[in-house]
């Protein structure tokens, strides 16, 4: 089992990624509002004491106030169709401010009825 993590910087595709996850067998996720340590800083940065910060600011999207972190555990052979899905619904994650993807493995689980 993995744990699939993806940080979603375009949140207005949060509820058509859902629907293509269980479009592609993605039973249940956790979702979170978030924010990225770049964003915090420079909201808590209201006199620019930090150089590097007013440039960083002028970088994010300013419309833009939180990230969506999902969670969701799949099996081995799930996580290339989830990556699949997600990159078919927001765009390739490499491309900047679309999101950022790990997997983590999952040694232990209780709770789930898979």
């Amino acid at each position: 089992m993995r744990l699939l993590v993806l940080i979603l910087n375009k949140v207005e595709l949060l509820d058509e990624l859902l629907t293509a996850f269980t479009d592609c067998g993605i039973q249940g996720a956790t979702i979170l509002t978030s924010t990225g340590m770049a964003r915090e800083l420079a909201r808590a940065d209201g006199n620019n004491d930090v150089p590097f910060l007013g440039s960083l600011r002028a970088l994010l999207d300013p419309e833009r106030e939180e990230n969506k972190t999902i969670f969701t555990v799949l099996r081995e052979d799930q996580v290339g169709g989830a990556v699949e899905t997600i990159e078919a619904v927001v765009g390739d994650l490499s491309d900047p401010d679309t999101g950022i993807l790990f997997t983590l493995p999952v040694d232990y689980m209780k709770g789930m009825g898979r």
